[in-house]
C-alpha cells in the first residue's frame, strides 16, 4: 500500500501520531519514548515510525514546515492508513510575555494568514479549534505531570519571514499567545475528515525578548510536549 507520499504497508500506522515538522525529531522522539519502534516510512527522508507507549500503539512522523506540506501527510494518514488522533508536537515563536522560552502551550484554537482554509470553506472564515476532549485529556496529563502549560490561541502563519509591518502588534492586541505554521490547516482538515486533532507547541524563540534556541535545541529537546501528547493519547486509549 502507498500514497504519493508515503510507502507504508497497510497497518503501519496506529490509531493515534505524534506530529513533530521535522522528521528528524520523529525519529528522536521514537527512540526516546516508544518501546520497540520500527521505522514505517521513509519517502522524501520523511521518517515516520510505529511503537508503544505503555501499551498503547502510537506512530510518529514528519510533516515538513508550513499547512501545505502538512496538508498532504495528514491528508493521507486520515483517508489510506486510518489514523484517527493527531497531535502536532512543535515548536512556535512566542508572542505573549506571559509565555516564557521553552513553555508549552495547548492550543485551542489556530487564527491564520493562510488561505488554505477559506479555500476549504466554501471562502468564509472558519473558525480552527482542537478537539475538546484530546484537548481535555493533554491538560489533565500536563497537570498529572506537574508541567506547566498555557491554553490558547497561535495564529498559523505561510510566511516565515514575515513582512506584515504591524503584525506583532495585531496579534498582541487579539490575545495570540504563539505563532508558528502548522496548526490551522491540521484543525481544518481534521474536522472535515471526523478525526480528532490538537496542537502542543512549545516556545523556542520569542518575538518580543529576542530570546531563541539552537537548531539542535530544537530538534532533540522540548521532551514535555511530548510527555503530554503521549500520556493524553493513553488515557484515551484505555
Amino acid at each position: 500500500m502507498s500514497t504519493p507520499h508515503i510507502h507504508a504497508p497497510e497497518g503501519a500506522f496506529a490509531e493515534s501520531i505524534l506530529l513533530p515538522g521535522d522528521p528528524l525529531r520523529a525519529r528522536f522522539i521514537a527512540e526516546t519514548f516508544l518501546e520497540d519502534p520500527v521505522q514505517v516510512n521513509s519517502v522524501r527522508n520523511m521518517f515516520g515510525y510505529t511503537g508503544t507507549y505503555r501499551g498503547t500503539p502510537v506512530s510518529t512522523m514528519g510533516t515538513g514546515m508550513g499547512v501545505p506540506s502538512a496538508a498532504i501527510y495528514v491528508t493521507e494518514l486520515i483517508r489510506s492508513y486510518g489514523v484517527r488522533r493527531l497531535v502536532r508536537v512543535g515548536t512556535c515563536g512566542g508572542i505573549s510575555t506571559d509565555v516564557k522560552m521553552r513553555e508549552a502551550i495547548l492550543a485551542v484554537g489556530a487564527s491564520t494568514d493562510s488561505l488554505t482554509n477559506r479555500t476549504r470553506y466554501n471562502g468564509w472564515d472558519y473558525a480552527a479549534t482542537a478537539n475538546f476532549e484530546l484537548l481535555r485529556a493533554a491538560a489533565e496529563a500536563a497537570a498529572g505531570l506537574g508541567i506547566k502549560t498555557h491554553v490558547g490561541n497561535l495564529h498559523t502563519s505561510d510566511l516565515f519571514y514575515n513582512s506584515y509591518q504591524n503584525a506583532l502588534d495585531v496579534w498582541q492586541r487579539m490575545g495570540i499567545l504563539a505563532v508558528e505554521m502548522e496548526t490551522a490547516g491540521l484543525y481544518a482538515i481534521a474536522a472535515e475528515e471526523r478525526a480528532q486533532a490538537l496542537s502542543i507547541v512549545t516556545v523556542s524563540d520569542h518575538l518580543v525578548t529576542g530570546e531563541e534556541t539552537s537548531s539542535d535545541e530544537r530538534e532533540r529537546t522540548f521532551g514535555n510536549m511530548v510527555r503530554i501528547a503521549l500520556e493524553a493519547i493513553h488515557s484515551l486509549s484505555g
